[in-house]
C-alpha cells in the first residue's frame, strides 16, 4: 500500500488498517509455518506496511494531540 493512500485515511480507517495487516501477516507465517507458502517476500512486504501505516498512525496522532 503505498503511503499517499494511508495518509487520506483518518486514525480510524489507520487502526482497522493496521489490524487487517497484522492478520494477514498471521496468515502468512501460519503458511510458511505449514510450507504452504511458496513467495516469502510477502512476508517482508505486509511487515513493512504494517511499519508504513503505524508510523502514519502515530504521526496524526501527536498532530491531532499538539492541535488541541
Amino acid at each position: 500500500m503505498k503511503t499517499t493512500d494511508l495518509r487520506k485515511k483518518d486514525v480510524a480507517g489507520l487502526e482497522a488498517e493496521v489490524k487487517s495487516l497484522q492478520k494477514a501477516h498471521f496468515g502468512l507465517r501460519m503458511q510458511k509455518a505449514t510450507q504452504q507458502l511458496n513467495n516469502t517476500a510477502t512476508l517482508g512486504d505486509t511487515r513493512r506496511d504494517i511499519a508504513r501505516a503505524k508510523t502514519i498512525l502515530a504521526e496524526q496522532q501527536r498532530a491531532a494531540a499538539a492541535g488541541k
